[in-house]
């Protein structure tokens, strides 16, 4: 079936059938492979997308299901004032190690961000509780937060 949805501010058509998994869409049909599979049952984090800016789960998310969302991926989020701030206080920090999960942490620190300016630990906690980093960085993944966060303060 035929499907026309909106990712990163362009509208795309794509043949896939209605149950398939957003991830899917995005890696092997529209080629972003910025999100990344990484557990297939929403328990990581890795896959993470906005859609209407929200954080969500791409991997948990059926084709069918996005119909009029404005979905954004990490190739998108930089187009966007707090996603290119989070982005570059990632680099500036050095946050990643090895890389894999931070375009999921990105997106979960972007709609924190973007919702709640001046987050604190436990609005952090809460925001970033369903990321994993198998490199353990979660200090400098915190610490990029409230950095950004602090700069917001008047």
């Amino acid at each position: 079936m035929s499907y026309t949805i909106r990712v990163n501010g362009t509208e795309h058509t794509v043949d896939a059938e209605g149950d398939t998994p957003l991830l899917w869409v995005l890696r092997d049909v529209l080629d972003m492979t910025g999100t990344k599979y990484g557990c297939g049952i929403g328990q990581c984090g890795a896959c993470m997308v906005h859609a209407n800016g929200a954080a969500v789960r791409s991997c948990q998310l059926r084709l069918d299901a996005v119909g009029y969302m404005s979905i954004t991926t990490i190739e998108g989020v930089g187009d966007t004032e707090i996603g290119r701030k989070v982005q570059e206080k990632w680099l500036s920090l050095d946050v990643p190690q090895c890389g894999y999960c931070q375009g999921g942490q990105i997106m979960a620190a972007t709609a924190l961000l973007a919702h709640t300016a001046r987050p604190g630990d436990a609005e952090i906690d809460a925001a970033m509780a369903g990321n994993i980093c198998r490199c353990g960085c979660y200090t400098r993944i915190r610490t990029a937060i409230k950095h950004l966060g602090e700069s917001q303060q008047s």
